[in-house]
């Protein structure tokens, strides 16, 4: 296969193809020139003030992280939702709040969407801030800061039954060169929810999870690819997290 070209005008096509997405309506309007121009972009569509009325927010209460498991219980909340969730959390750009605690002890008080089968991971919404405030406010945010270092591969398999096109295989690669945890869970959850809102993972899918410094030289077709702001250098962008066509 031909390696996908990582250069830096690819990165900025890949991120802004990404606001286009999300909110089509504004992007003609955009200045999307730029990786600059990118970050102010997206400060000001998060911003209190620019922050569309529809916006809404998922939740998700971390007691324990285990990495391959939280791929598959996030392609499997974000597979769970109705349509109108779908399209209202692709809007506000599957934004998710990520904090530490144990479901186990919250479910009581607080109403899920899904919940992983050991209690390890749950989410709430996607729904209005309001809705999740008194949750946020109790919990405080889920940190690791640490660097995430390379593990083995791992193949996992997305809960529920194939629809009607059979289940494919792809690779799913997480960059971990000066990335912390909590930002390798950011990436991934954005590049695997919106994998799943574009049908690009469903239910029976395989997905084999490979950690790599960095996201360059891979051999790979991809599919999908997660850029942001590289935080050692904000000017440029940097990939985070690829997902590759079938395997």
């Amino acid at each position: 296969m031909t390696p996908f070209p990582l250069s830096s005008a690819a990165l900025l096509k890949s991120a802004a193809d990404r606001v286009r997405s999300a909110r089509p309506e504004l992007a003609d309007g955009l200045d999307l020139s730029s990786a600059q121009a990118l970050r102010t972009v997206r400060a000001g569509l998060h911003g209190p003030r620019t922050a569309p009325a529809d916006e809404v927010l998922a939740v998700v209460v971390i007691r324990r992280l285990d990495l391959p498991r939280w791929v598959c219980e996030t392609c499997a909340f974000a597979l769970a939702l109705a349509p109108g969730e779908r399209e209202a959390w692709r809007r506000s750009f599957t934004r998710t709040v990520y904090l530490a605690g144990s479901p186990a002890n919250l479910r009581e008080r607080f109403a899920f969407a899904h919940v992983a089968g050991d209690d390890s991971v749950a989410w709430a919404g996607p729904a209005p801030g309001a809705e999740t405030a008194t949750l946020r406010r109790l919990l405080k945010a889920f940190e690791a800061a640490h660097e995430l270092t390379a593990q083995r591969s791992a193949t996992v398999t997305v809960p529920g039954r194939p629809g009607t096109r059979p289940p494919a295989h792809r690779e799913l690669y997480v960059a971990t060169a000066r990335v912390s945890v909590t930002g390798a869970l950011v990436h991934l959850n954005h590049l695997l929810a919106e994998a799943v809102l574009d049908g690009l993972i469903g239910p029976g899918d395989r997905l084999t999870l490979r950690f790599v410094p960095r996201l360059t030289g891979l051999g790979a077709q991809l599919a999908l690819l997660r850029v942001d702001t590289d935080v050692h250098r904000p000017d440029e962008l940097q990939a985070y997290a690829a997902l590759t066509t079938e395997v």
